[in-house]
C-alpha cells in the first residue's frame, strides 16, 4: 500500500521508498496498487544498476570484456612486421623497432600476472623522421591488428593544466573511449603521440611568460609516461565538469611518440664533428651525409628542446629514413591501399577501367621529389592530375582511360602550384 502521512485528517502522498512528500520532490510516480516512487529514488536506482554493470549508462559505448592474453595467439615480431610490410614501403628499421615494442608489451602484460618473476619495465619509443616518411601511417596500420586499445593523439593541441587547450589527461580519455570504456583494457593499451617535437621548449633562457604549450606539457607528461594513477574525465573534464573521474594506472600503457624534428640534422652533424652542408672535418668512419638521422642519439633530442626527464622516459629511439625516388615509386603502386589502386577502385565504381603509364607514374614521383613533399605529397599531385578526369568521367561514355605522361604534365602544370606549396 502507498505510504501516507495523516495530518489534520487528510492523507499526504509520499514516496514509498524514501518517505519524501509530493511537495518535496519534482515528480512522484504512482503505481497501480497505490505505491509511489519519486524521481530521486529512480535516479539512485539507475545509478546503482549502472555501477554494477547491469545496464549501460546512456551515451556510453558497450563495455568490452577484458581480453585474456594467450601465448599461442601472441603475434611474434616477424609476424607484426610482415603485416606492416603490406601497407608501409621501406622503413625496415622503424618497423622492426615497433614490432619488438608491441611484442614486448604483450609479454610484459602476461608477466605482470606472475609477481614471483622479475618485474619488467616498459620501453616507450620515439620515432624521428622527416614529414611524409610514414610515422603516422605505421601507427595507424599497426592499430588494425592489435588486440589492445590504441589511439593517436596530437601533441600540438595540449597545454599545461589551466590554460586554453586540452589537458594532458585527455590522452588517457581518448584511450579510455577507444577501449569501449573498459578500464582493464585501457590500462594495457598503446598511445601514439604525434608531433612530439612541436612541444620542444622555445629556448634555454627563462622568460617572463610561461611556455604552457611546450615545456609545461613535457613536465605534465613525465608521470604519465613513467607510470602513475591519473584521475581522468571520460568525456573530457572541461566540457563536462560535473562527471565522475576514473582512475587509470599508466604503468602498463605503452607510449610511442613521433616527430619530424626539423633541423635536428645540424645538431647531429655538430656532435659528429662534421657539417650537414659544405666541407668540414669528418670522423674516421664514413658518415652518410644524406641520412644523418641514422646517427640520432638522446643528447640530440635533448639539445633540440625536449627536457632530459622526458628523453629518459623514451629509452628506445629509432629513425625513419628519407624516402628515395624508388621508394616513392613503390608507394604509388605496391601497398594494399596504394594511391593508384584507390583511384582505380573509384573509377571502377563508375564502370570505367583506369590505367597509368609508367612514364606518368615517374612524372608524379619526380614532382614529389622536386617539391620535397614526401609520400603525403603524392596524393596532392595525383589529385591535381586527376581532378578534371574525375569531374568529367562519370557523365561521359568512356569505358577505359589511360593516364599518360603528357596528360599528367598538362593537367598538373595547369593547376595552381600555390596549393601544393602550402603542404611543403
Amino acid at each position: 500500500m502507498a505510504k501516507t502521512n495523516n495530518r489534520g485528517g487528510r492523507k499526504e502522498e509520499c514516496c514509498s521508498f524514501c518517505g519524501r512528500k509530493k511537495e518535496e520532490v519534482l515528480v512522484l510516480f504512482q503505481g497501480v496498487d497505490g505505491a509511489n516512487i519519486c524521481n530521486e529514488c529512480i535516479e539512485m536506482g539507475y545509478t546503482s544498476l549502472a555501477n554494477n554493470n547491469i545496464i549501460q549508462p546512456k551515451g556510453e559505448k558497450p563495455a568490452k570484456k577484458g581480453q585474456e592474453f594467450n601465448a599461442n595467439t601472441l603475434l611474434k615480431p616477424q609476424q607484426i612486421k610482415e603485416f606492416l610490410d603490406g601497407y608501409v614501403v621501406g622503413q625496415d628499421s622503424a618497423k622492426r623497432s615497433i614490432a619488438v615494442a608491441v611484442y614486448n608489451h604483450y609479454k610484459r602484460l602476461k608477466n605482470a600476472q606472475n609477481s614471483e618473476q622479475v618485474e619488467i619495465d616498459k620501453s616507450n619509443i620515439i620515432l624521428v623522421g622527416p614529414t611524409g616518411t610514414g610515422k603516422t601511417l605505421i601507427a595507424r596500420t599497426i592499430a588494425r591488428q592489435l588486440g589492445v586499445p590504441f589511439t593517436i593523439v596530437d601533441a600540438t593541441v595540449l597545454t599545461q593544466a589551466g590554460y586554453v587547450g586540452e589537458d594532458v589527461e585527455s590522452i588517457l580519455s581518448r584511450l579510455y573511449q577507444a577501449s569501449g570504456y573498459d578500464l582493464e583494457s585501457t590500462q594495457r593499451g598503446i598511445v601514439f603521440i604525434d608531433e612530439i617535437d612541436k612541444i620542444a621548449r622555445k629556448g634555454d633562457n627563462p622568460s617572463i611568460t610561461r611556455d604552457v604549450s611546450g615545456e609545461g606539457v613535457q613536465q605534465a607528461l613525465l608521470k604519465i609516461l613513467e607510470g602513475t594513477v591519473v584521475n581522468v574525465a571520460p568525456e573530457g573534464g572541461r566540457k563536462h565538469p560535473e562527471q565522475k573521474f576514473v582512475q587509470i594506472d599508466t604503468k602498463n600503457i605503452l607510449f610511442i611518440c613521433g616527430g619530424a624534428f626539423d633541423g635536428i640534422e645540424k645538431r647531429i652533424a655538430q656532435r659528429l664533428n662534421t657539417r650537414a652542408i659544405g666541407y668540414g672535418r669528418v670522423n674516421t668512419e664514413s658518415i652518410d651525409r644524406d641520412n644523418l638521422l641514422k646517427y640520432v642519439q638522446p643528447q640530440d633530442i635533448k639539445s633540440f628542446g625536449l627536457i632530459p626527464e622526458l628523453v629518459g622516459r623514451l629509452p628506445v629511439i629509432t629513425h625513419l629514413e628519407p624516402l628515395s625516388r624508388s621508394v616513392l615509386r613503390d608507394i604509388l603502386t605496391e601497398p594494399k591501399n596504394a594511391i593508384i589502386r584507390q583511384y582505380k577502385q573509384l573509377f571502377e565504381m563508375d564502370g570505367i577501367s583506369l590505367n597509368f603509364d609508367d612514364a606518368a607514374l615517374d612524372y608524379i614521383v619526380d614532382k614529389s621529389v622536386e617539391f620535397k613533399l614526401g609520400a603525403r605529397g603524392l596524393r596532392s599531385i595525383c589529385e591535381a592530375v586527376m581532378k578534371d578526369l574525375m569531374f568529367d568521367a562519370p557523365t561521359s561514355d568512356i569505358k577505359s582511360f589511360t593516364v599518360t605522361k603528357e596528360y599528367a604534365k598538362e593537367k598538373f602544370e595547369g593547376q595552381s602550384l600555390v596549393i601544393l606549396k602550402q603542404v611543403m
